[in-house]
């Protein structure tokens, strides 16, 4: 094995070695001294040269993207009025604000709207019969507002004030209409499951039949007698909800079920913008054979045919990479049939035409130019680990980077694709956020966090998070490396591993990391090396490389961390006797396996919320990578930690809330019954009534501290 950097640059890097405010955990957990501004709330009107965005007293104000036209105040607050986000109608003419809300899982969430006429400039409930709400829209033509209550469908007419109730099915863990189930919402990352046609005459939805799935249980602690908390949570191998599609008339109240023959999914659907047709999108159980399905209106029986089917030998990739073409007869999308990710137009006759090309993979479809046909999209092309922005043809043709800094580019395309909010960021420099008109051009320097970078430089002795590969005999691996600021070839320096190592999240990228950037530079201030390595199965390496994991997750990735400790273990600069690895979730599972399999290399490991057994998590995401345990139970039994407990030598600390909906608690559980089983000590901390995420209030400040004294003490 080989790593292949540049020990120079780590060994002379120049230092601040004149300023040495230090670094704490409070700084970073209970105060954020080191948190960015961002520049959030520019929503473009519909003339396309200009935006409103909402001000520090709640007002809403409309200005010039060039600054050519004066501000105009569209809506002020009165009293105590406040809001968390706010949609126009079509012709502008009304605003629907968003109050109130309330988390419930990753996505989803409850709230209260409420309906400001700009012309009455009279505020009121959108329904205050039915609160609090979800997912409340305009209709195209902006005269009706549709919106989830109690799991069911509800349409107001702005017109006539009448409220149509289009489903009266909807129960809770039973039948849920035009929003998704928890596995839906977690793993296919959506949570609106209804769409108006463009005529805003019919509205297609899912329903979700809930009914044979198992419940999972969770405990909160808040008063004398405990709480329970019961959801529907599809294990590896348990029954799905039944989904079908529907379509609703919105005048006359009756709906009609869509037949698509045998599937097991529907995570996409969208109309076409022009015409009644529908674009559904279905999957088999395996996830590896993705169709789509074309459903037009004017057709009386509703027949949908299939216009185009991806297969895989492993699993086929659901994103929300599609858009219509302006002839009716087409969309773009991406894929990875070629072993990267691009962008091909798919005709509906079936034909498939690739348009971007190149060993590096797409990351986001941005947007099209209609007027134009200028596609926009942002790929790893400079490197795995930098993200940039492009622009090019429908043709293939005048591809041109819109964003040309090294490091991480972000664009998010404003409505009328003639402008873009650029986030720049590197591993070292705090976002600079931009706005740029669609050649790229500056228009305006909206935050550059002058200040934080300005804090950073000149009160705190830095290390600069640098790049390098390590090639072992079966990959080269990317990798960051952050060293002590006085490091001393001379001298031998702990390793403290950060991993996640997961399919579909990359940790090597060139981009600010914020808070957990200023935590590993706190452990560089305590004399440790930072290290951190994207092992096989992670992205943006291509499918063979991504996929390279399919059906025995934690195998290669496990194989990979423990090849780099030993590739490091060989530099004299290396305490190999004093290595430690933390992850969180996927992390946590890796941070596991790596202190038993890995227990000659790694002194002591932190897994915080760690799935381990496969067995315990959710069927969409579990079974895309490794199948049903029915069919592959010495994939998920081989690489599960609690199957290598009697390994454990090292320190080893548990962390999890009691109230993850996510990677339940039952998987920490399991591993502590392991560990006593096989008498090997470990710690253990439990935060009662958090979830995956572990936050709120003091928690995360109580979480990294305790992380960082344990670090301190055991490695």
């Amino acid at each position: 094995m080989t790593i292949r950097f540049s020990l120079l640059i780590f060994i002379t890097s120049s230092f601040n070695l004149f300023s040495q405010e230090e670094i704490t955990v409070e700084k970073i957990w209970k105060y954020y001294n080191y948190y960015p501004n961002w520049a959030e709330g520019y929503n473009a009107m519909s003339d396309g040269v200009s935006y409103s965005v909402r001000e520090s007293d709640n007002s809403i104000v409309k200005r010039s993207f060039e600054r050519k036209n004066k501000e105009e105040l569209i809506f002020k607050p009165s009293g105590d009025f406040t809001y968390d986000g706010y949609e126009f109608n079509a012709d502008e003419s009304k605003i629907l604000f968003l109050t109130d809300v309330k988390n419930i899982y990753r996505y989803s969430y409850s709230a209260n709207y409420y309906l400001f006429d700009r012309e009455t400039s009279k505020v009121q409930p959108l329904d205050e019969k039915r609160q609090p709400q979800t997912l409340a829209e305009y209709s195209p033509d902006g005269n009706q507002v549709s919106y989830i209550y109690e799991n069911n469908i509800y349409v107001k007419n702005l017109k006539t004030g009448i409220v149509t109730e289009l489903t009266r099915d909807g129960e809770k863990n039973d039948i849920i209409n035009g929003t998704t189930d928890w596995v839906y919402e977690e793993e296919f990352a959506f949570i609106k499951a209804y769409d108006w046609s463009p005529d805003s005459k019919y509205i297609a939805y899912l329903k979700f039949d809930e009914r044979q799935v198992k419940e999972f249980s969770m405990t909160f602690y808040n008063e004398l007698y405990p709480e329970s908390y019961d959801f529907k949570y599809p294990k590896a191998g348990e029954e799905n909800s039944k989904v079908s599609v529907h379509i609703a008339d919105i005048e006359s109240g009756k709906e009609q079920e869509i037949f698509i023959g045998q599937y097991e999914y529907i995570p996409r659907m969208e109309w076409s913008p022009s015409n009644n047709e529908l674009i559904l999108q279905s999957m088999n159980r395996h996830q590896s054979s993705l169709k789509y399905h074309l459903v037009d209106l004017k057709d009386d029986i509703w027949g949908p045919s299939v216009i185009f089917e991806e297969k895989s030998e492993t699993y086929v990739d659901v994103d929300d990479n599609l858009v219509f073409l302006k002839d009716g007869n087409s969309i773009l999308r991406t894929s990875e049939i070629d072993g990267y990710k691009h962008i091909y137009k798919l005709s509906f006759d079936g034909t498939h035409t690739q348009v971007t090309s190149g060993k590096w993979d797409v990351i986001d479809f941005l947007g099209l130019d209609t007027k134009s046909n200028t596609i926009y999209y942002s790929s790893c092309e400079p490197h795995a680990t930098q993200k940039s922005v492009y622009g090019i043809q429908v043709n293939g043709k005048n591809k041109k980077e819109l964003t040309t800094a090294k490091g991480y580019n972000d664009a998010e395309f404003l409505k009328g694709m003639k402008y873009f909010i650029h986030t720049y960021s590197n591993a070292n420099t705090p976002p600079v956020i931009s706005l740029r008109n669609a050649k790229g051009k500056l228009i305006e320097t909206l935050e550059d966090n002058s200040r934080l970078a300005k804090l950073l430089s000149s009160s705190y002795a830095l290390s600069p998070k640098t790049f390098a590969t390590i090639e072992t005999d079966n990959a080269i691996l990317n990798t960051w490396m952050i060293l002590p600021h006085d490091f001393d070839s001379t001298k031998k320096y702990p390793v403290y591993f950060n991993v996640y190592g997961g399919p579909g999240h990359n940790e090597v990228l060139d981009s600010w990391d914020g808070s957990d950037y200023m935590y590993h530079q706190l452990l560089a201030q305590q004399g440790y090396i930072v290290f951190c390595v994207d092992p096989r199965g992670t992205m943006y390496r291509g499918t063979e490389f991504k996929k390279s994991t399919y059906l025995e997750l934690g195998k290669l990735e496990t194989e990979d961390i423990l090849n780099c400790a030993k590739a490091l273990g060989e530099y004299s600069w290396i305490d190999k006797n004093r290595m430690g690895i933390m992850g969180w979730s996927y992390g946590g599972f890796m941070s596991s396996l790596a202190i038993t399999k890995g227990a000659d290399l790694f002194k002591m490991a932190i897994a915080v919320a760690p799935v381990t057994s496969w067995r315990y998590y959710d069927n969409i995401y579990t079974e895309r990578f490794m199948r049903t345990p029915q069919e592959n139970a010495k994939g998920y039994d081989d690489n599960s930690p609690i199957n290598h407990v009697a390994k454990l030598k090292g320190n080893y600390l548990l962390i999890h809330g009691a109230a993850d909906d996510n990677v339940h608690y039952q998987n920490t559980m399991e591993m502590v019954n392991a560990m006593v089983a096989a008498n090997k000590q470990f710690d253990l901390f439990i935060y009662p009534n958090k979830n995956h995420g572990i936050y709120g209030g003091n928690t995360r400040n109580h979480l990294f501290q305790m992380m960082f004294d344990y670090i301190l003490e055991n490695l």
